[in-house]
Order: structure tokens, then sequence, then C-alpha cells
């Protein structure tokens, strides 16, 4: 099947961390009046390099659905094709047009939804932005339905703590919402929470299931079909596969299906 094209024009461009040297993008697809995508889903970017190679990248989109715009969330590697075009100003100037086709990808919120924790590591926050500007859209219904949200965000340092006021800001307008960054590589000085996020999503699961009074280890009746199970919570997770691995393992140790674990790798 043939690709389709788009042209993306770069609207906005804003450096959110000098330190990890990682960046928020906004674009706006001129030629489209709306752009439909699911919140979590992709793009592929594709340029040529220097020596007139097409090169490709995936990005996560950043944003929930509107209209004919999307967000980008990346850090600039040095050395970096990819990262360095989108990253750098004189290469994609504000106006400037990037090539696009898409979107793709099953990292996508299971309907309907559950009480849900999302669990992400450095720009693996990215999709996670866009399942929360859905589940709770400024000015529109809530389409949380109710259940219990957590984002369980882990990094190294403060200033690697990506669109924190905005998560905040949801905290604060929805109770069911719990916003919980993690530093691994904290100052003395930091009153939040340290460490690593599969501790932290421990944590949820245990609490949870003593308020409910629930067992840590359902049973899952063998005699159900996979495509028909149906789960009261789900874990969407996405960052390096280090990670990935471990908050796997430790949902593993509960009981957790498989299918309750979404999770997208970024290496």
């Amino acid at each position: 099947m043939e690709r389709e094209f788009y042209s993306a024009c770069l609207t906005r461009k804003q450096c959110i961390s000098e330190e990890a040297q990682t960046y928020h993008l906004e674009f706006i697809l001129d030629e489209m009046e709306s752009f439909s995508f699911l919140p979590g889903q992709f793009i592929s970017a594709v340029a040529e390099d220097p020596a007139g190679k097409e090169q490709t990248r995936a990005y996560s989109i950043a944003s929930a659905p509107d209209g004919n715009r999307f967000d980008l969330c990346l850090n600039r590697v040095e050395g970096g094709f990819f990262s360095n075009l989108l990253a750098d100003l004189p290469d994609l100037p504000v106006g400037g047009a990037l090539q696009v086709y898409g979107p793709n990808g099953f990292f996508t919120l299971r309907e309907p939804i559950t009480d849900s924790i999302l669990i992400a590591t450095g720009t693996g926050v990215a999709p996670m932005r866009g399942f929360l500007q859905w589940l709770f859209p400024e000015g529109g219904p809530d389409r949380s339905n109710g259940k219990q949200i957590w984002l369980v965000y882990g990094t190294r340092h403060e200033s690697e703590i990506y669109y924190r006021d905005e998560f905040e800001a949801f905290a604060a307008r929805h109770d069911n919402f719990h916003y919980l960054p993690t530093l691994s590589r904290a100052p003395e000085n930091w009153t939040g929470l340290r460490g690593y996020v599969q501790d932290y999503v421990a944590h949820i699961i245990e609490q949870r299931a003593a308020r409910l009074d629930q067992t840590l280890h359902p049973l899952v009746d063998p005699g159900i079909p996979p495509a028909e199970l149906r789960f009261d919570i789900n874990a969407y997770v996405c960052g390096l596969s280090n990670m990935i691995n471990s908050v796997r393992d430790r949902l593993k140790s509960f009981g957790w299906h498989r299918k309750q674990i979404i999770f997208e790798r970024y290496d």
C-alpha cells in the first residue's frame, strides 16, 4: 500500500530541558482540515540526510487530536541526524516544513476505560500527555468515566520532569487523576518521590487491592478466549526496554495477565 505523505508546518519550538536537550515541537497540517489519530499513536518523519539517503524516524504524538495539529517531544542526540534536524533552529525553523506519514501504532487506550496506571520515563511521557489531554480535555467532556488514573513518571533530575505544570493542573482539577513524578538521582533538597517507577507501581497496586478488598493474584478463567478477556485495571508503559521489562516483571508478580500490560519501547 502506497504511503500518503503530508507536509507538517512547524509553528512552535521550545527547549523544555537544556540539560537533557529535550524539545517540544508543535505542527499544523495546512493541507488538511483534520488529522485523525488515536492518542498514543505515532507519526513517521522522512527527510534526506547529507549523503542524499532517505531517512525515516518514528515519533509518538505528544498531544490528543486537535483539528489539524499535533505535538512532538524529543531529545537531541549528539550525531543523530533526525534529532538534530528537528531540534536545531537553522535546520527546521518555525514556518519550516517536515514530511510525515501516518498515524500508526497500537499503543492506545483500551475501551472501555478502566482504572489505568500510566508509566513512563524520559520522552516516553509523550504519548501519556496525549492520553491525559484526551481523558481530561480542557472545556470538554471528561472521558475518564470516574476511573482512577495514575501517571508514574520517572527521570533522573528535576530539570527533566517534562510537562510538569500541565500534569499538576490535571491533578488539581480532577480528583481521580494522581501524578507521581519520581527522581532516580534526586538532590538532598528534593522533597518528592525518589527511586524507580516500578516500586511506586507496586505501591499503587497493593493499596488499590487493600481498598477494594481484592486479591493481589487474581485468577484468569482459562476457558475465556483471550480476545474476550476483560480487566478492571490496565497498565500503559512507555520508555526504554530495561524499564519496561522491570515493570512487566513486577506486574506479572502480582498475577497480572499479559493483555493488561500495554507497552511501547523507545529502543
